[in-house]
């Protein structure tokens, strides 16, 4: 099992796929070495490393045919961005935010106006997320309807091949995008709102039955009694949560909270907790077998007690995973408990490693993106770790005193989570980059809270009839509103997280062996040296250019800008990408992953060129969880952003300084501009050259050809440099023919969004660039881009560096 999960990860490294001729002659090389093997006895001379190996190849052809198999249907290029007309199910459990309402949509039809019916082509997606926006009553569109799980549908849509943001360190949408099997994503157009327009827009059916749609439609109405008893209650999205796995109403705040404390495996259904469900019911089972007697059933002697707990356990976990929408996570912790409850009715449990081998196999067979989840590795790490760190105390018999039963059960329960919060350092590391140091503490408040307190009342709350649903599930929230109080205080410590630069892979097996070292029997000698082991994932420094040298990086933000510049011993971010909405902004999203993943604790400086959502979305965002030195911008004075700087000044051309060799300066706006009211934000735009002894960039927000001009006749000299960070994104009042001329760059950057609303770059204007001789990269095609300025110029390109078989399908 260890071999094939092996091979399945070593494919999801790969950039392409191997030809189904490929695929057919390995697995036949390996049916018939395996075939050897047991044919002619080998096993003895060969061994594991043998048996390893052939499973490896097995895993690597299974996921390279599932691969295939769901990517053989993607959108066709052509029908990017134009409207067509689908019809289908809802397929999913929406989710509601100010602007509207997303979902899944399962897609029966498909009609394009001089085209026909396109359902027929076998690559068009089955199932594609949608956003449905909605519109003021004033204006001439139509409004949203509220959509329910299991209807169908005709809509009027425009959808997009699989895209997500490409950073270093950073989620990876197109890659979740094609676990959850959706092909395209989109938005619905808007009817207008007039009497005799042609209405897209309708629903056709109140409800299709599928499996599906009566297991999405219940979580829907348990999601909305949930809201009917907590109206306008803080944390009535966390009850949701634990019911229905649904998080995505669980404002980002508290999840920056959560997870600084260590408890965010805890805010949904969990692993955790569908174990404990499923486990109270065994139980309850279990008693009621053994005392059947009594009602003269005699029950134990039809089947045993155990065999009946195991199954009464694994049907309550696939009701329980069911109610989660059958979400990964709880998938993986389905299978691991049905393999659990095999081996009781098969009198097959042997030992617990070969059962957790088993559902670690089973979970990748069933899903080999699986591998590419932080919540795969760290969910079979954790029971690993336990099991390895309490191995063989099952088995000790319990005193019969209770106080002394008690005292066990607390030196267990204190002993798993120590090995839990010691053995998932390295791994934790690995992914994150950094670690709750406050998580022991917060753990063992919140655990017993939430699982056996809150999840319940939840549950039951969710189900019973009014009044007592509402009583129930408002006494569940006074406890989650008492808990949340208390993580906020130990959010707030200093001390609450570590912080460090993602570990290599070395690093990560160095302190793995370290922490099973310290983890192992009291018998093991010089048990405190795994710590050792410990010490450079945990003291890990950022990598930092040489004195004179500059390193950019331009994070890809979608439509926005956002840039890192650092020097030997100094860092200013330039703009921080766009807000995505009343609770989500680039900030949160791609910059303050990075910075941590970098171990960037700090800013020297922050710029914010000026004030267009694209640019500063994400400030407030940095400012509240990354001390900053430094804000210079040309916001106006009473902007939150200023007023939440701990020191503000205007960016003003003339304002100069150097870091570690290299010359920073401010070319505009001029003092004048700031006393005008004449001119739009994109006129004040901060334009910031950054020079080394060799090499210069010039970054110039969203000036226009007003300002261009101005430039031009003011500064000619200061304005060349060898990289330009295209103004306006390339649109097409900006890059003036003079400008390109005075610069000269060598190569020119466009921050853009993938098939954005303003069509930025201009095919004009990028094609004036090429026809300049400059080189142009563009972060919706490259994802982030970063340039070393030393004796050279490097260039490096997210997509092409690390590169995935996914990426544009």
């Amino acid at each position: 099992m260890l071999g094939m999960v092996f091979g399945v990860a070593i494919l999801q490294q790969q950039a392409a796929l191997f030809s189904y001729h490929w695929l057919l002659l390995l697995m036949s090389f390996s049916l018939l070495a395996a075939l050897l093997l047991y044919k002619f006895d080998l096993r003895p001379y060969l061994g594991v490393p043998a048996r390893f190996m052939l499973a490896a190849v097995f895993g690597f052809v299974w996921a390279s045919g599932y691969a295939h198999f769901y990517l053989r249907e993607e959108l066709p290029k052509k029908w990017e961005n134009q409207d067509i007309v689908l019809i289908g199910t809802i397929d999913s459990l929406p989710f509601r935010f100010e602007q509207g309402q997303r979902f899944n949509f399962a897609v029966e039809q498909v009609h394009a106006d001089g085209v026909g019916d396109l359902s027929s082509l076998a690559t068009w997606p089955s199932k594609v997320a949608l956003s449905w926006y909605g519109a003021d009553r004033g204006s001439d569109m139509r409004q949203v309807t509220a959509v329910q799980p299991g209807e169908r549908w005709q809509l009027r849509v425009r959808l997009k091949r699989p895209h997500g943001n490409a950073n270093p360190m950073g989620f990876d949408y197109e890659a979740w995008l094609l676990e959850q099997d959706l092909r395209a994503t989109g938005t619905v157009r808007l009817d207008k709102y007039e009497p005799d327009a042609v209405l897209y827009n309708r629903k056709l059916a109140d409800f299709v039955w599928s499996v599906g749609n009566v297991i999405e439609s219940s979580r829907a109405k348990l999601r909305d009694r949930i809201h009917a008893a907590l109206p306008n209650h803080p944390y009535a999205g966390v009850l949701v949560a634990l019911v229905v796995g649904d998080q995505r109403e669980i404002p980002q705040t508290d999840w920056t909270v959560f997870n600084r404390v260590g408890i965010g495996h805890l805010i949904s259904i969990s692993g955790l907790h569908i174990t404990m469900v499923a486990g109270m019911l065994a139980g309850l089972v279990f008693y009621c077998w053994r005392h059947s007697f009594f009602l003269g059933l005699a029950l134990p002697l039809r089947l045993p007690a155990q065999k009946a707990a195991a199954l009464a356990g694994a049907l309550m976990a696939l009701v329980y995973v069911a109610l989660a929408g059958f979400g990964l996570p709880a998938q993986r912790t389905l299978i691991m408990l049905s393999v659990v409850a095999v081996a009781i009715w098969t009198g097959r449990i042997s030992s617990f490693s070969a059962v957790l081998s088993l559902a670690l196999g089973l979970v990748v067979l069933a899903d080999p993106w699986a591998v590419l989840s932080p919540g795969f590795w760290l969910s079979f790490a954790a029971v690993a770790i336990i099991v390895f760190a309490t191995g063989g105390q099952g088995h000790i018999k319990p005193p019969e005193q209770r106080s002394a039963r008690m005292m066990l059960g607390l030196r267990s329960a204190s002993l798993t989570q120590y090995a839990v919060t010691i053995g998932m350092l390295p791994l934790t590391m690995f992914l994150f980059g950094q670690i709750s140091l406050i998580s022991p503490l917060a753990n063992a408040i919140a655990i017993p809270l939430i699982s056996f307190v809150v999840t319940p009342l939840a549950l039951v709350g969710s189900i019973l009839p009014a009044p007592l649903s509402v009583w129930l599930l408002k006494i569940a929230h006074v406890f989650v509103d008492i808990l949340a109080q208390s993580l906020n205080y130990f959010s707030a410590l200093p001390f609450a997280v570590w912080t460090a630069a993602m570990p290599s892979f070395w690093l990560l097996v160095l302190a793995t062996l370290g922490i099973l070292w310290l983890l192992a029997p009291k018998a093991w000698p010089l048990r405190w040296l795994g710590l050792v082991c410990c010490l450079p994932l945990l003291l890990q420094s950022s990598q930092k250019p040489a004195d004179g040298e500059l390193q950019v990086t331009a994070l890809d933000v979608g439509q926005g800008m956002a840039l890192l510049l650092e020097t030997a011993h100094h860092r200013l971010l330039y703009d921080t990408g766009p807000g995505l909405g009343a609770d989500s902004d680039s900030g949160s999203r791609v910059i303050l992953p990075y910075l941590h993943a970098r171990g960037i604790n700090a800013l020297d400086a922050m710029m914010i060129s000026h004030n267009d959502n694209d640019h500063s979305g994400g400030a407030l965002s940095i400012l509240r969880h990354v001390p900053v030195k430094l804000s210079s911008t040309s916001l106006s004075l009473d902007s939150p952003i200023v007023q939440a700087a701990s020191q503000h000044r205007r960016c003003v051309a003339g304002q100069a300084w150097d870091w570690d060799g290299v010359h920073f300066e401010v070319l505009q706006p001029g003092a004048a501009s700031y006393e005008s009211t004449k001119w739009k934000p994109n006129a004040r735009s901060c334009v910031l050259r950054v020079s080394t002894k060799s090499h210069s960039m010039l970054l110039a927000g969203d000036i226009e050809a007003i300002q261009e001009d101005e430039l031009i006749h003011s500064i000619p000299l200061k304005l060349k440099s060898d990289i330009l960070l295209a103004p306006h994104h390339g649109s097409g009042t900006s890059s003036t023919e003079p400008f390109l001329k005075v610069v000269q760059p060598e190569l020119a950057i466009f921050q853009v969004g993938y098939l954005n609303r303003y069509h930025h770059p201009k095919p004009e204007v990028f094609q004036r660039y090429a026809d300049f001789g400059i080189k142009r990269l563009r972060t919706d095609e490259s994802g982030a881009i970063s340039i070393q300025f030393g004796a050279s110029l490097k260039t490096s390109q997210f997509r092409q560096e690390n590169a995935r078989y996914w990426f544009d399908r």
